[in-house]
């Protein structure tokens, strides 16, 4: 005799929940309705979302493959060492873990397995690019661990390794953290890690942003020479929202044991496996070209803002971000972003080094364009777009101008659908 399911579990969401089902068909308009410009924001793939909306997150996984505390493993098992052994083959690592949940996560487990509390770290100052993560006073990171900073340099705002070393001599610090959430150029890692291993630090590069580029083999890759490496799976790698961590052989034991049990219970499987789906488009041909293009399309877009009279911060890219500074241009961080999103187009406000302003009003925004590459855009479309820029700022006061630019932005939209 065949049994029906319950019904709960093939109700669709709208009939379940018409509340979210709403709010997710309008965050599908807004995606598809904007030019979003967030540095830290891509698309993924269908295949990436199936996964993800995947049965396997019913399964409770605690510890890792072939070392689980429950039965009825061996499916989730099987996907978790496809997105160790894919993410080791990209990234030519000698361990991956791929349970965090996040770069926080990743970064926050690194700490657990390689320092005690009170142990001296050195990494970017917020404000000049890097991240809550290595050292604020306002994370974890910086009030149970003794946190230095290094800065830019106050002319060129390029990381300056003399200031690095010099600093890294008066801290003594255990951990040396290299990696940055709005830098926009490439950052010398061997030469972090001869200042490292100069004072007896371990370095741990965090390359959440720049993941991708690195996977393409279009950056450098830190695994090179570094202790430890952490990265997010989204942002320019084009996965699911997530982090990983990569070290040599000898910190494997910690790492893992600092990721579970030390951090985490059960690893979001259903996660783990879109990671490997994601593992597998970054070994695919076309992956090399569409980083190629990330990079080809910050350039142009730098370049271009900069022909319209832009200050960029270091002068322009080597990734795929550009951080603008608009004190030349009379308005703030804030008012840009909320002008910007007037018209459609998505960006968001940062602060600059030695910005005069506060982080909730800064001087800058931050501009990115994996999302715009992902939806089939070019070097011709950034041309455009960094001409909207200036065009919606230059106009700010002008509602009519800024509706025919809206309307602009859409018509750009509609050519390049998100599917």
């Amino acid at each position: 005799m065949n049994r029906k399911c319950n019904s709960i579990f093939t109700e669709p969401l709208a009939d379940v929940d018409n509340e979210v089902a709403d709010a997710i068909s309008r965050e599908i308009a807004r995606q598809q309705d904007n030019l979003v410009m967030i540095a830290s924001e891509n698309l993924v793939s269908k295949a990436v979302l199936e996964a993800q909306g995947s049965v396997m997150t019913n399964k409770y996984a605690e510890g890792y493959p072939g070392a689980r505390y429950y039965g009825g493993c061996n499916c989730v098992d099987s996907v978790e060492q496809l997105a160790c052994d894919r993410a080791r083959q990209i990234f030519k690592a000698e361990h991956v873990n791929v349970q965090p949940h996040s770069g926080t996560s990743a970064n926050m487990a690194v700490f657990l397995a390689l320092l005690k509390p009170g142990d001296h770290i050195l990494g970017m100052n917020l404000s000049h690019g890097g991240h809550l993560t290595h050292g604020s006073k306002v994370n974890i990171s910086g009030r149970y661990y003794k946190a230095f900073s290094y800065e830019v340099d106050e002319s060129s705002f390029l990381i300056d390794l003399e200031q690095v070393r010099r600093k890294a001599r008066e801290s003594a610090p255990r951990l040396i953290i290299a990696g940055a959430s709005a830098y926009p150029r490439t950052i010398d890692y061997r030469g972090f890690k001869e200042i490292a291993d100069e004072v007896g630090a371990l370095l741990l590069v965090d390359m959440a942003h720049t993941a991708g580029l690195v996977a393409a083999g279009v950056h450098p890759n830190p695994i090179e020479v570094a202790d430890v490496v952490t990265a997010t799976t989204h942002k320019t790698f084009r996965g699911p929202r997530g982090g990983m961590i990569f070290c040599r052989e000898k910190f494997a034991a910690a790492i893992d044991k600092a990721v579970f049990p030390g951090l985490q219970g059960g690893p979001l499987m259903h996660i783990i496996a879109a990671k490997a789906v994601a593992m597998l488009e970054a070994l695919r041909p076309g992956y090399i070209d569409y980083q190629k293009s990330v990079l080809a399309n910050a350039q142009v877009l730098a370049e271009t803002l900069d022909a319209h009279g832009f200050k960029l911060m270091t002068g322009g890219t080597d990734t795929h971000l550009v951080l603008v500074d608009l004190r030349n241009k009379n308005i703030s961080g804030r008012e840009a972003e909320q002008l910007l999103e007037r018209v459609h187009i998505t960006v968001n406000k940062n602060v600059i080094p030695y910005d005069p302003s506060g982080a909730n009003d800064p001087s800058g925004i931050r501009l990115g364009t994996p999302t715009l590459t992902s939806r089939g855009m070019g070097t011709d479309q950034m041309r455009s777009i960094a001409g909207l820029i200036n065009e919606t700022l230059e106009k700010r006061a002008d509602s009519v101008a800024l509706d025919q630019i809206r309307e602009r932005v859409a018509e750009l939209c509609r050519q390049y659908p998100l599917c």
